[in-house]
């Protein structure tokens, strides 16, 4: 595998000489103010455009500048021609194109594959604004445009999709999104390291069709090279006589000697179970792992056989470990995908120029007036490192960051706040949020990088924590610390969601968090109460929650505070019964949660999860034809009454409940006493019985009408001036900063301008 480069030790681009944009141009007019003639790359981006480190865009054209290319974006852009992908100019180098922070296809779509009439990325929360499975599309406008340049495609969308992969809006496996869009090469992952070094050797004069061996990339071949070796893992029985004697999947705890896949004994190893081998990682030989690749099952076999997508799943899952993993094949028809193995991480110097960049921390002036709600949500906060360990198999996160945690110094993460407080507009003195993809994975990390170098774990704390694992939240601990006496400073809070099995490990941690820097609400994520969906998802029990709310509670009730947890749980998570969902409505009410805000199961690309989803089987053990299939909740109804038990208060939701408890032999819940789930009888001014059966008599009864509402009269409960919902109805509303400054002052001329005014009442958002 070709060796990796220092991120900013290659020589700049000559067009350094132009030094740095105030904005990266959007338009010839800005080319021509910065004294370009045309731009060396082009992105196309799925996002508006917000010059700020938290979106993905930025990170790349500041990244990109930085080595001295000239870079232009065109975010948003009309798709229905090539019209507006050729505004710029031809790109000296290539287009590069991302659908934007969020897949297109989850931006734009519910869980219940109901249509979003918004999208937190575009301003003024417009909808519409991108086009379905945006990388295929814009990659072709790209290639109508200028057939002579490459399209290299990255971001979450084309990462989580670069093999043959399940995809639940069309209800079948489709290809790589690589051969489907046509691109050159894509980039998975955060591709800083990749993009860089492509970049460089295409300036250099490389033909793209011959850069094929970057780390963090995949390319289409049409011909395997013959001085590699290759690991057949074509068939479910193939990996166990071609790895015994080197095995790399040889985990004990996950694969108790076993390959990734094999047709021998089932494994009756529980994964729920404590078990003092799970924390023990076998030390893997790496000779061989430069010129090998893994030959997995083409695109036409998992397309048809649900076992062999299952076992090729596993094998990704598998391969994810920088210093270990192999290259992947997977032949899709004449020609084959190859998967170059994973980028090596950032060092903690390298991240800290990243997010260092001459980020202006705003959107585009082009915007004026109009409010981007994802920039508001972030631009108070700062990201202090990247990835996650924690394997939960509904999550794409580890697939697309890694599994290895990526830190910024202190230093680094305190000159962004003095940045935010010198030059962020609006900005009053609170910071919003220190976290990333986790709270409290700061410099959390194995304690031998031999150890981590041969560990081909899912995750560093399932089943159980490694031992190996180090735990110690003092680099944590000591960066709030040091942020709270920054000058200007008046509130750090964090909001990123918070492991609480890792917290429960540091007990001070938990207390500083609690004291300084929760503001009434914690939001964590137990996911479940019952055992068997909690072991598909990889989560731990509730055992370890009730630990965690016992710390929080009592460092609260010390700090004088009265506080509150928010649990956020999944329904209709493959694995999941109607009897764990009831089991889960009874402890919500036992513990008084009304769930307002809740979300059913939903099957995005590459996850664990949705491979179980779509297969029935399950990828976290090895497995054969004779695996036992899996429970999983599917169909409109199923999934319906899944999410009812999450809101079991919900008058809507009594008669679908009232029939599957009786049809459980349940009806001893059916009952007005407090003991009952759901009453025996609905009230007189609630709506009519469930009947849910499509799309429409949905959309009725969210509207309110001929269910029992008054026309115009949704069902909802509309918050009072001054409260907002919490996701549990029964709790005081959040405290937020219009309430403390008695209505903040709006400004003159663009919502994120320094200039204070007097109040003045918010007109509606124009439409484009």
């Amino acid at each position: 595998m070709h060796a990796s480069k220092s991120l900013f030790s290659y020589p700049k681009y000559w067009a350094e000489c132009y030094g740095t944009a105030p904005f990266l141009p959007m338009s010839r007019a800005e080319m021509d103010e910065l004294g370009w003639d045309s731009c060396d790359i082009i992105i196309i981006s799925g996002d508006a455009y917000v010059d700020h480190p938290s979106f993905g865009m930025a990170v790349v054209g500041r990244l990109l500048e930085a080595q001295g290319f000239r870079v232009g974006i065109i975010a948003q852009p009309d798709w229905s021609s090539k019209d507006e992908f050729m505004k710029l100019g031809k790109p000296n180098l290539y287009f590069a194109v991302s659908a934007g922070n969020m897949d297109s296809m989850i931006n734009r779509y519910t869980s219940d594959l109901k249509i979003r009439h918004d999208d937190a990325y575009t301003p003024n929360n417009e909808g519409g604004k991108r086009p379905d499975r945006a990388v295929i599309v814009y990659t072709q406008r790209c290639k109508e445009a200028y057939k002579d340049r490459p399209v290299l495609i990255g971001g979450i969308e084309a990462s989580l999709r670069r093999i043959a992969h399940y995809d639940y809006w069309s209800d079948k496996v489709r290809r790589s999104v690589l051969q489907h869009s046509k691109a050159d090469l894509l980039f998975y992952g955060n591709a800083e390291r990749a993009l860089v070094e492509v970049s460089h050797r295409i300036a250099n004069g490389e033909d793209i069709k011959s850069i094929t061996n970057v780390r963090g990339t995949a390319v289409m071949l049409s011909s395997l090279p013959t001085d590699w070796e290759e690991k057949d893992s074509t068939r479910v029985d193939k990996p166990g006589k071609a790895f015994v004697k080197d095995n790399p999947y040889n985990v004990p705890g996950y694969s108790d000697g076993a390959p990734s896949c094999s047709t021998g004994e089932e494994d009756t190893n529980d994964s729920t179970s404590e078990d003092k081998h799970t924390s023990v990682v076998r030390i893997l030989a790496p000779e061989g792992t430069k010129k090998t690749y893994i030959k997995l099952p083409s695109f036409e076999k998992v397309s048809k056989d649900p076992v062999l997508y299952a076992h090729t799943s596993r094998v990704l899952h598998l391969e994810t470990n920088p210093s270990n993993a192999f290259t992947l094949v997977q032949p899709h028809g004449e020609r084959f995908v190859w998967l170059n193995p994973p980028p090596i991480p950032l060092s903690t110097d390298e991240l800290d120029n990243v997010f260092e960049q001459a980020f202006k921390r705003v959107p585009h002036p082009s915007y004026g007036d109009a409010i981007i709600p994802a920039y508001d949500m972030i631009r108070f906060s700062v990201n202090i490192m990247r990835g996650c360990f924690g394997g939960c198999s509904f999550c794409s996160i580890t697939e697309h960051e890694g599994r290895i945690i990526q830190n910024r110094s202190e230093d680094s993460i305190v000159r962004e706040i003095e940045a935010i407080r010198d030059t962020t507009p609006g900005f009053t003195g609170t910071i919003s949020d220190l976290g990333g993809p986790t709270a409290n994975m700061y410099q959390l990390a194995c304690k031998s990088d031999e150890i981590q170098a041969g560990c081909r774990r899912l995750s560093c704390v399932y089943p159980t924590i490694c031992s190996n694992l180090i735990t110690d939240h003092s680099p944590t601990t000591q960066l709030y610390r040091r942020a709270r006496k920054i000058k200007g400073i008046k509130r750090i809070m964090v909001a990123s969601g918070l492991r609480y099995d890792l917290a429960v490990e540091d007990p001070e941690y938990i207390k500083e968090l609690v004291t300084h820097h929760v503001g009434g609400y914690l939001k964590i994520a137990p996911e479940h109460t019952e055992d068997a969906p909690l072991s598909k998802m990889m989560k731990p029990g509730m055992g370890t929650y009730n630990r965690f709310k016992e710390l929080f509670d009592k460092f609260s009730k010390e700090a004088g505070k009265q506080q509150f947890l928010i649990p956020y749980f999944i329904s209709a998570h493959p694995g999941t019964t109607d009897e764990d969902m009831m089991n889960l409505a009874i402890w919500l009410k036992s513990n008084g949660f009304k769930a307002d805000q809740v979300q059913n199961f939903y099957p995005s690309p590459m996850a664990n999860a949705t491979t179980m989803y779509h297969t029935g089987r399950d990828p976290l053990h090895r497995l054969d034809y004779k695996s036992k299939a899996m429970n999983v909740p599917k169909g409109a109804r199923q999934r319906k009454l899944h999410k009812a038990f999450l809101r079991y208060h919900d008058p809507a939701n009594w008669p679908i409940l009232r029939e599957a408890l009786t049809r459980m032999g349940k009806s001893h819940l059916i009952g007005n006493g407090e003991k009952h789930l759901v009453p025996a009888t609905q009230p007189r001014d609630s709506a009519k019985p469930y009947a849910g059966r499509n799309r429409a008599d949905n959309a009725k009864r969210n509207t309110g009408s001929k269910l029992g509402a008054k026309p115009g009269q949704s069902r909802a409960r509309q918050p009072k001036q001054g409260e907002i919902l919490t996701q549990h109805t029964g709790l005081p509303p959040r405290e937020t900063s219009d309430s403390r400054t008695k209505g903040a002052a709006n400004t003159n001329s663009s919502p994120y301008s320094r200039k204070r005014s007097k109040p003045k009442v918010n007109k509606k958002p124009s439409r484009r």
